[in-house]
C-alpha cells in the first residue's frame, strides 16, 4: 500500500509548513496529485543554518556507511511505492521508473562503500633538495554545506547522485528539487532521516528556481553547488556562484556511430531505447545516428519497423514504452522545432505529430547541421539520421556540436574503436552500446557545454571534499 505523500519542507529534521504552495500535476492524467509547500528565501536561510549545525562532519566513516546502506535497503523495500510515485510525477513508463528505483539502490550502495574509503597518501618530501627531515601526508575533508539543484527527468536517482556522495564525504546538503517533481525528493528525505541521518544533514526546499534556487547559489556560506539541468541555467549559476566549488551537468546532443553490421540488430534495439525511452527526456538520449552509407538501408528498415511497434499507453502499464512529455509546453516546443526543420528541407521518416503533451516518436532525415533539431538539445523523442562513407569522418561529424556528454560507436575493429575514443569530444565514449549506457559507479560528466566536474560516487566524493596537506619536521 502506498504511503501518504509528504508535501511540507524538510528542514533540520522537521517537516515545516510555508505560506505558499504550488501544484504537482500528473502529466498523463492532467490531475493534481498534491500541493507542495513552496520555500522562500527565509526557508533557504533556515536550511543552511540547519545544515551548518548538523553532526555530519563528526560522524565516523562506519556511521556514514551505515546511514547510506540503510537508505539503500529501505529504497529497495519500498521499490513498488517509489516507482509508482515516479510514474505519477513524471509519467515515466513503469518499466523505466522501476529501473530508476533499482539504480538509486545501487547509487546509495556504492556511496556507502566510498564512506569507508576516504583516505590520503604519504609523500616523500625529501625527494626535493629542500625537503630533508620533512614528512608529509594529505587527507580529504568535507567541504561543509552543499547546495544541490536537481531536474525532473530522474528525480530519484539524480538526487541520489548528489545526496549520497555528499553524505559519504561528511557534508550536509540543502536540496532544491525540480518544481514538477518534488514529491520523490521529500519521500527520500524521510527515508534518510529514518536511516539515521542527523538532523540538518539533508534539507529539502521545493520552490522556484528564481527564489529558492538563486538564494542557494548566491548564499555566502554554501561551499559548493551541484546542478543538473539546462545550459542556460547552468551559465547563470556559473556567473553567480562566486568562489564556490561547482559541478554542472548541462545536457547533451548524443551521437551514435554505426560503422559495421556485425551487431546490426543490437544497434537497432539499443537505438530505439536510447532515442525514445521516457520520450527522449534523458540527458544522454540518442539524438543523432550516424550510419555508414553501406548499411543505412538495412538499419533504417529495422529501425523504422521498431518505431512503429513502440507501445503507447498508460505509464502505469508495464507494457507501455512511450508516454507523454512532462508538459504540453515542451511538446509544443518540439513540434515547432520539427516543423521548422521540415520547412527547411528535412524529411520525416516516422512520427512528427503532437497530441496535447504527447509527441510521436519521430525520425528525421536530410537534416542540416544548423537546424535546431540537430545542433541544440532536443530533449524529446526525436532522432536525426545522417550518413557517412569514411569512418574517420564520423567523429568529426559527431563533434559538430557545442555539447559533449557521451557518444556511442558500433564497430568490431579495435583500431576504429580506439580512433573514436581518442577523437570524440565527449566525457564518455561507449563502444558497442548506446551513448545512453550508464551504470552508477562510473565517472559521468561532459566537456564543452555539457558541463564541468564528474558524478559517480567515487568521483563526486572527490569533487565534494577538500584536500588538506600536513607537513611535519621533527
Amino acid at each position: 500500500m502506498q504511503q501518504s505523500l509528504e508535501t511540507r519542507l524538510f528542514i533540520g529534521g522537521r517537516w515545516v509548513e510555508s505560506g505558499k504552495s504550488f501544484p504537482v500535476i500528473n502529466p498523463y492524467t492532467g490531475e493534481e496529485i498534491a500541493r507542495v509547500c513552496a520555500a522562500e528565501s527565509r526557508h533557504v536561510e533556515e536550511a543552511v543554518q540547519a545544515a551548518e549545525s548538523s553532526a555530519m562532519a563528526s560522524l565516523t566513516g562506519a556511521q556514514r556507511h551505515d546511514i547510506l546502506k540503510n537508505t539503500a535497503a529501505e529504497i529497495q523495500r519500498r521499490n513498488a511505492d517509489l516507482a509508482g510515485l515516479l510514474v505519477q510525477e513524471t509519467a515515466k513508463p513503469m518499466r523505466y521508473a522501476a529501473g530508476e528505483v533499482d539504480r538509486a539502490v545501487q547509487t546509495f550502495s556504492f556511496a556507502a562503500e566510498e564512506a569507508r574509503r576516504l583516505h590520503g597518501e604519504t609523500m616523500e618530501l625529501d625527494a626535493h633538495p629542500h625537503g630533508k627531515g620533512h614528512f608529509g601526508f594529505y587527507h580529504r575533508f568535507p567541504l561543509g554545506t552543499i547546495a544541490a539543484i536537481s531536474p525532473f527527468n530522474f528525480p530519484l536517482n539524480l538526487v541520489a547522485h548528489k545526496l549520497a556522495p555528499a553524505l559519504a564525504a561528511g557534508n550536509a546538503v540543502v536540496l532544491k528539487p525540480a518544481s514538477s517533481t518534488p514529491l520523490i525528493s521529500l519521500a527520500l528525505a524521510g527515508i534518510l532521516a529514518d536511516a539515521g541521518a542527523p538532523d540538518g544533514a539533508v534539507n529539502v526546499v521545493p520552490g522556484s528556481g528564481g527564489e529558492a534556487g538563486n538564494a542557494l547559489v548566491v548564499h555566502p556560506r554554501i561551499k559548493m553547488v551541484t546542478f543538473t539541468g539546462s545550459l542556460e541555467v547552468g551559465r547563470r549559476i556559473r556567473e553567480n556562484v562566486g568562489m564556490k566549488r561547482v559541478t554542472l551537468e548541462l545536457g547533451s546532443n548524443s551521437a551514435l556511430i554505426v560503422e559495421d553490421d556485425t551487431r546490426l540488430k543490437e544497434a537497432v534495439s539499443k537505438s530505439l531505447v536510447g532515442a525514445f525511452a521516457f520520450s527522449g527526456q534523458v540527458c544522454i538520449s540518442v539524438q543523432r545516428i550516424l550510419l555508414n552509407q553501406k548499411l543505412a538501408e538495412p538499419f533504417l528498415e529495422l529501425f523504422l519497423s521498431g518505431v512503429d511497434s513502440l507501445k503507447r499507453g498508460d505509464p502505469m502499464d508495464p507494457a507501455t514504452e512511450i508516454g507523454p512529455m512532462i508538459t504540453e509546453q515542451e511538446a509544443c516546443r518540439v513540434e515547432s522545432w520539427v516543423n521548422e526543420a521540415v520547412a527547411a528541407g528535412a524529411c520525416i521518416l516516422a512520427g512528427g505529430k503532437r497530441e496535447g503533451n504527447y509527441y510521436e516518436p519521430t525520425v528525421l532525415d536530410q537534416v542540416d547541421h544548423e537546424m535546431k533539431v540537430y545542433c541544440q538539445e532536443v530533449f524529446a523523442p526525436v532522432v536525426c539520421i545522417e550518413r557517412y562513407t569514411d569512418f574517420e569522418d564520423a567523429p568529426i561529424r559527431a563533434n559538430d556540436s557545442k555539447y559533449g556528454l557521451q557518444a556511442g560507436v558500433y564497430t568490431e575493429s579495435l583500431e576504429k574503436a580506439m580512433l573514436a575514443f581518442r577523437r570524440l569530444q565527449a566525457g564518455g565514449v561507449i563502444i558497442n552500446d548506446s551513448p545512453t549506457f550508464r551504470v552508477d559507479q562510473m565517472p559521468y560528466g561532459g566537456v564543452k557545454c555539457s558541463g564541468a566536474g564528474r558524478e559517480g560516487p567515487r568521483f563526486a566524493v572527490e569533487e565534494m571534499t577538500e584536500l588538506k596537506l600536513c607537513v611535519m619536521n621533527f
